[in-house]
């Protein structure tokens, strides 16, 4: 793949010459700009230019003009790691040619959250010389096939009361479902979801968002009064779907659909195929229901997984989630100078390292909303806060300590790559 074809987002030179480059990578998505949050904190601390590349096939770094299933042979994790590695020399070089300089390196630091999270760990277990460090949040470092604990940890999270609203709610669904079907899907917004299996997926999506996000209680509040009061729980739903998930989330039902997602066309939703080919190729962690206690559909199972990666795909696409492993490590991750964070309430914190290693600190942050990469975003983790702000975290000391440790490992790593007496790697 031509570099050239990749998308750099907003760059600025260090404030110092000689000072840190903070290199944030962008994942499944259109990479629109560097985010003002935690990092750019940091980023002041530690007087560091910060930088961002677009993901391989995301946005408008697409290598063809087409997405059919032959021209994504090169969408990858490794692909995208050896993509951060030129960048990173390319910058450096385009800094230093800047600053009249030769063989000179700046001192280097990787960050991303969820996948790119995992793509951040990653960076600095096959490059440890390209960067001092790297802090992985929310990193999803393991490959699951059946990822049974996802559903596991969202009922876990919603609690005791919002658990048993939000399983009675699915057992009236799946009743409406087979008697009124179309009916039950129009409520939603959701009736050009011809396939059953793509509606139920939708709507456990909607219950995870807000509880992955740090918005509980914008779930379980209405749902658990409604239960209590005697009222329509599907209606009560419904509601909620539409107004956070749809309205405030900007969640289509279409991007659940698996004729959309067989759209080879490059548009703003494109995205959506370029993920399940990664989800239907890499990395699996298909959501099933668990077989006891499960909030999801017990027909959002195995089957309408692989069904979905050769409908969409084509055959012979499967996950191969072992050489995945095999490949990284898991949660087995051999590295170094890579930190974990994790919030607790996340249910991806069951596919990342949650338990610290020599020179792998990994850290949780226990608080009623902390959720997906907590550490970087504040609370909720959506919608966005200036700078990660902490203060509407039920917790915010807790996500304050983690922030200095992450800033004691930074400033350590750093300094070591700075002193030419010790190594970086």
């Amino acid at each position: 793949m031509n570099y050239g074809s990749l998308r750099p987002s907003t760059t600025i030179l260090p404030l110092i010459p000689d000072g840190p480059v903070f290199l944030v990578i962008c994942g499944e998505y259109s990479c629109n700009g560097i985010r003002n949050d935690y990092i750019s904190v940091l980023a002041k601390k530690f007087g560091a230019a910060v930088v961002s590349l677009e993901h391989r096939y995301y946005g408008k770094s697409s290598p063809f003009k087409s997405l059919k299933t032959e021209n994504l042979r090169y969408l990858s994790s490794k692909q995208a790691l050896f993509d951060l590695a030129v960048f990173r020399q390319n910058y450096q070089d385009s800094l230093n040619a800047k600053l009249n300089r030769t063989k000179t390196d700046n001192l280097w630091f990787v960050f991303g959250v969820s996948y790119p999270g995992a793509l951040s760990a990653w960076f600095r277990l096959k490059f440890p010389h390209l960067t001092c460090g790297s802090l992985a949040s929310s990193a999803v470092v393991l490959a699951v096939y059946n990822f049974t604990e996802f559903d596991q940890q969202i009922g876990e999270s919603a609690g005791a009361e919002c658990k048993a609203a939000l399983q009675e709610t699915t057992r009236l669904v799946e009743q409406k479902l087979t008697t009124h079907g179309k009916a039950l899907k129009a409520s939603f917004n959701a009736a050009d979801l011809e396939i059953d299996g793509d509606f139920l997926y939708f709507l456990a999506d909607a219950a995870v968002t807000a509880i992955q996000y740090g918005n509980p209680d914008i779930l379980c509040k209405p749902l658990v009064e409604a239960k209590k009061d005697g009222k329509d729980l599907v209606d009560a739903y419904a509601k909620f779907v539409k107004e956070f998930y749809s309205g405030t989330e900007g969640v289509s039902a279409q991007s659940y659909n698996q004729k959309s997602l067989k759209n080879t066309a490059i548009t703003e939703d494109s995205s959506d195929r370029l993920w399940w080919f990664q989800v239907c190729t890499e990395v699996a962690y298909f959501q099933v229901a668990p077989s006891n206690g499960s909030i999801r559909s017990s027909k959002v199972d195995t089957r309408y997984h692989l069904d979905l990666c050769k409908n969409v795909f084509g055959e012979g696409i499967f996950p191969d989630v072992d050489a995945t492993n095999i490949y990284y490590g898991g949660t087995k991750i051999a590295g170094s100078k890579i930190i974990f964070t994790n919030g607790s309430q996340d249910p991806w914190r069951r596919a990342s390292k949650q338990i610290s290693s020599p020179d792998m600190p990994s850290y949780t942050i226990t608080c009623h909303n902390c959720g997906h990469g907590t550490d970087i975003r504040g609370c909720p983790q959506s919608p966005f806060n200036i700078e990660g702000n902490e203060k509407n975290c039920t917790s915010p000391d807790a996500v304050h300590k983690v922030r200095q440790k992450i800033i004691e490992h930074m400033d350590l790593w750093l300094s070591q790559c700075q002193d030419p007496g010790k190594t970086c790697i």
